[in-house]
């Protein structure tokens, strides 16, 4: 068997279970500014509970969630403080090497795909970029909805000069019987891209459990049984789509999946060859525990 990887949990709703200073719109963003020292707890307990990477909390650093304002003066500050926390993290992780996925989120907006804008994305992902650079281990395109915010990820890495480092890209699903991104783009092609583009792993993330299976079948098929794969679904019960007022209530979680629960579908994703095993929102590090004992 492949070396499994156990990746971390929710960040956000993990800040906003332990007390951090959390609220819409700035999401886990807010916690940077207002006590940074929740997130490297957050961090903490996720590495306790056996994640060997831990994702940088950069995912609310756009203008989406914190504001043009914000943004502009101090987006690639925040950037930095969310790569050295992840880093100070992991580094504390005794007899561990934790490693440090730099998360360059949706641009505008989760689940959007209708809400991108090519040419206005590089004032957007060049800072995160040049924050996080000196921190993180490798890179992590994350909940992409469509191909082209794939291109987006690469393409600022390359303004970079970022070329060496590994690159993850992860896409997130709509819900629907056959698998596909948000976009309404094949699963089939998506993959194809981030291959060309020079990704060394595929993951399904912030979606539906069920829709991850499926999905890393057909990554199999593209990119070869030997391909690095994985996922790390959300917990909600219905889907979550952002608007422009930006996550204007919390989405309720579905009884369904508890640590045991996620573990199960989990081993049948492993079954199929997947190796990068984590959860997204509402996955806390109990789920993640479960993950590392089921995979031990």
């Amino acid at each position: 068997m492949s070396k499994i990887t156990i990746l971390d949990g929710g960040m956000g709703r993990e800040l906003h279970r332990i007390g951090a200073p959390f609220r819409q719109p700035e999401w886990s963003a807010l916690a940077l500014y207002e006590g940074p020292n929740w997130v490297v707890q957050a961090h903490t307990n996720f590495i306790e509970a056996g994640a060997e990477v831990i994702t940088t909390n950069s995912y609310a650093i756009v203008p989406f969630h914190i504001g043009e304002e914000m943004f502009a003066a101090r987006g690639q500050e925040l950037a930095a403080l969310a790569g050295r926390l992840a880093r100070q993290a992991a580094d504390a992780a005794p007899g561990r090497n934790v490693r440090v996925a730099g998360s360059l989120p949706p641009l505008f907006g989760s689940y959007r795909a209708d809400l991108f804008d090519a040419p206005n994305a590089p004032r957007i992902i060049d800072p995160l970029i040049a924050g996080m650079a000196e921190h993180v281990d490798f890179w992590l395109g994350e909940t992409l909805s469509s191909i082209a915010e794939a291109h987006a990820v690469r393409e600022g890495l390359d303004r970079a000069g970022e070329t060496a480092r590994p690159l993850w890209i992860s896409y997130t699903l709509a819900e629907s019987l056959e698998p596909q991104l948000r976009s309404g783009e094949s699963v089939a092609g998506a993959v194809k891209a981030a291959v060309d583009l020079g990704a060394q792993a595929v993951l399904f993330n912030c979606c539906m459990a069920e829709t991850i299976g499926p999905a890393l079948a057909i990554t199999a098929d593209v990119a070869g049984a030997d391909f690095a794969r994985g996922g790390y679904a959300n917990r909600f019960v219905s889907a979550h789509a952002d608007n422009v007022g930006a996550n204007e209530s919390l989405s309720a979680f579905r009884d369904d999946l508890t640590p045991a629960d996620y573990a199960h579908v989990v081993a049948a994703w492993v079954d199929g060859g997947a190796t990068l095993l984590g959860g997204c929102c509402g996955m806390a590090p109990e789920h993640i525990a479960a993950l590392a004992e089921s995979i031990r």
